[in-house]
């Protein structure tokens, strides 16, 4: 790949030089901030750099769920966190889901509002868990409703889906599915449309200050400048940002072959760390890090026997029990995980012209575009 010493005047004249924003990360975050900022200020020169020749991270890997919650895993928050900050990750969360269908268009990105069930099997731990989520439905639902506007919205459902093993049933009516794929595909093609470029397979390996306020960006093929930088690479930027309380987690995903009369919906089981989907006549599959949590910390893009064979376990004991089930693909994404749920989105440099929209602790599909107009907001705000 040429260097950028090696391009000519008019590629370094079009894509480099008088850059106003450089964007790190052509994923869900990257390009609604991009989006956001073009339609504050169309004339600003923005650029976004991503180091795979697809986003890299997650934005084109994950299960698709228009999810904000489920029961037990708002419960698991409300053990570290206060309620009205519960409530208030919750908002952004529904909010951001509102931006991207509105943005996208619900048609465009295939939008089922399923709603969501989480899955209690008949161990003793899962009755414990069911029976806490039953305990605390009314504060739940207050919760949801003050977040969303959405009454009455986990309740008790009833096993019409064929599962094994399993003693009880909550839906969560809030929730749905869209087509990752097709998503990622609309929010590229409207920051086109806005004047967005994307420059894919460049990596930023540092970043400094430079004369004049401006930011020298280094990457593998050269260095260049821009006057704003925001890094947007979520569970990736931990190389770039050691300082910061951010840990990449890595997700695992199956989806089977077509099968003949596949229940439709979407569902989590254990506390959210499991869950599954139909694909049209297909079943997708993914979580189990917390089988090995530090194994699991780790931007290696593997799937390993321990959490796959765990995958399809919950296949063949609890989904689709007594069915012969074939594998056809599997992949695995990375997200940002840290101490906190709460993603961060903030200024780190003392001149105010770089800053990190990270660690959306797997709610990227849901805060994404909620982050990308918190960084406009951001950005309006020091230039006003």
């Amino acid at each position: 790949m040429l260097r950028y010493s090696q391009l000519s005047f008019w590629e370094k004249d079009s894509y480099f030089n008088d850059l106003d924003i450089l964007i790190i990360g052509a994923g869900i975050v990257g390009y609604s901030a991009a989006i956001e900022l073009k339609d504050k200020y169309p004339d600003k020169k923005i650029l976004i750099l991503e180091r795979g020749y697809l986003p890299t991270g997650a934005s084109t890997k994950n299960a698709g769920f228009t999810c904000f919650g489920s029961g037990s895993e708002i419960l698991d928050d409300l053990e570290d966190q206060e309620q009205d900050k519960v409530v208030d990750l919750i908002r952004q969360r529904y909010e951001g889901l509102q931006i991207l269908l509105n943005r996208c268009g619900k048609d465009s990105i295939d939008f089922i509002q399923t709603g969501s069930f989480e899955i209690f099997k008949n161990s003793d731990e899962d009755v414990d868990m069911f029976e806490n989520v039953m305990d605390n439905q009314r504060r739940l639902n207050d919760i949801i409703e003050e977040a969303t506007g959405i009454k009455n919205n986990y309740t008790k459902s009833s096993n019409t889906f064929g599962f094994d093993n399993v003693s009880n049933i909550v839906k969560n009516y809030g929730e749905g599915q869209i087509d990752t794929g097709k998503m990622m595909l609309k929010l590229h093609q409207i920051a086109v449309q806005k004047g967005v470029l994307t420059l894919f397979g460049t990596s930023l390996e540092s970043f400094e200050d430079f004369e004049n306020d401006l930011v020298k960006i280094n990457t593998e093929n050269g260095a260049f400048l821009t006057k704003e930088l925001i890094v947007a690479t979520n569970g990736l930027s931990q190389s770039l940002l050691p300082d910061i309380d951010l840990k990449p987690a890595r997700a695992q995903v199956l989806i089977t072959k077509p099968i003949p009369d596949l229940f439709n919906g979407t569902f989590h089981y254990d506390r959210g760390y499991y869950y599954f989907r139909n694909v049209g006549n297909r079943l997708l599959i993914g979580g189990g890090r917390n089988l090995a949590f530090e194994e699991e910390t780790t931007t290696d893009f593997e799937n390993t026997a321990i959490i796959t064979n765990s995958l399809k376990k919950l296949i063949n004991d609890v989904i689709l029990p007594n069915k012969k089930i074939e594998i056809e693909q599997q992949w695995s994404g990375i997200m940002g995980v840290g101490k906190s749920r709460n993603p961060i989105v903030r200024y780190i440099s003392e001149k105010r012209n770089v800053m990190v929209a990270i660690r959306l602790g797997g709610m990227g599909v849901a805060l994404g575009s909620r982050i990308g107009q918190q960084i406009a907001t951001l950005f309006e705000k020091k230039n006003s």
